[in-house]
C-alpha cells in the first residue's frame, strides 16, 4: 500500500516542506503575524487539504459539482488583517492544486514567490540608499505588532535620516518630524535614549 501511494506521500511531503519554507520566508521579510500557531498551522494544512480535495474530485464530474456546491456555503468569518494575509491563504490553496497536477508547478510557484520577495527587498534597499527613505510605508492594520516612535527636532539629524526603521519624515514650521516603526520595542527605546541628550530634539513620543 505504501509503494502504491508513494507519489501521493511524496506530494504531501513536498507541500509540508514548501509550507515551512514559505513561513520562514514571510518571517524573514518582517511579517511577524505568521509566527502565531494559528497562522502557521493554517499555512501548513491548507495546501494538503486542497491537494486531497483536488485529487478526490479530479476524475468525477458529478462529485466535482457537488463539492463546489458544498464548499460554496462555507464562509471565511475570521477577519483578514491585510491583503498579504489573504494572498498567503490563496497561495497555500494554489500550492495544493499545483502539486495535484505536477510537483514541477509547486517548485515553480515557490521559486516565483521567493523571486518576488527578493525583488521587494532590493527595491527597498536601493530606494533607501538613494533617497534615504524606505520604498514602503508601514500600515499599522496589517497584523504586525508595531511600536512607534515620533521625534520632533529643530533640524534634520543625519543619524536619524539613515535609520533603518524610519517610516516618514516631514517638515513643518522649521521643524523636522521623524516617525519610526518597529516590532522590536526595545530597539526604539534605545533609539529614544540615544537622542535625548541632543539639544536639537524638541520632543519624543514612544508608543507600544
Amino acid at each position: 500500500m505504501f509503494l502504491d501511494n508513494i507519489d501521493k506521500i511524496s506530494s504531501i511531503l513536498f507541500l509540508l516542506i514548501g509550507s515551512v519554507y514559505l513561513r520562514v520566508l514571510l518571517q524573514a521579510v518582517g511579517q511577524t503575524w505568521i509566527k502565531t500557531i494559528a497562522h502557521t498551522s493554517t499555512l501548513m494544512l491548507l495546501p494538503i487539504l486542497t491537494y486531497v480535495i483536488t485529487s478526490v474530485i479530479s476524475g468525477n464530474i458529478a462529485l466535482s459539482l457537488g463539492m463546489v456546491g458544498a464548499l460554496s456555503i462555507v464562509r471565511f468569518r475570521n477577519p483578514v488583517r491585510s491583503p498579504l494575509e489573504l494572498s498567503v491563504y490563496f497561495g497555500a490553496i494554489t500550492m495544493g492544486i499545483a502539486v495535484s497536477v505536477s510537483s514541477k508547478w509547486l517548485i515553480l510557484l515557490i521559486g516565483s514567490i521567493t523571486l518576488v520577495c527578493i525583488v521587494l527587498y532590493l527595491l527597498n534597499k536601493i530606494n533607501k540608499f538613494f533617497s534615504q527613505t524606505p520604498f514602503f510605508i508601514s500600515s499599522f492594520s496589517e497584523g504586525n505588532a508595531m511600536s512607534t516612535l515620533m521625534i520632533v527636532a529643530k533640524s534634520e539629524l543625519n543619524n536619524l535620516n539613515n535609520h533603518e526603521d524610519l517610516k516618514s519624515k516631514t517638515f513643518n514650521n522649521e521643524q523636522t518630524t521623524y516617525i519610526f516603526a518597529s516590532s522590536d520595542f526595545k530597539k526604539l527605546q534605545n533609539l529614544e535614549k540615544s537622542i535625548n541628550l541632543n539639544n536639537k530634539i524638541i520632543s519624543s513620543q514612544l508608543n507600544k
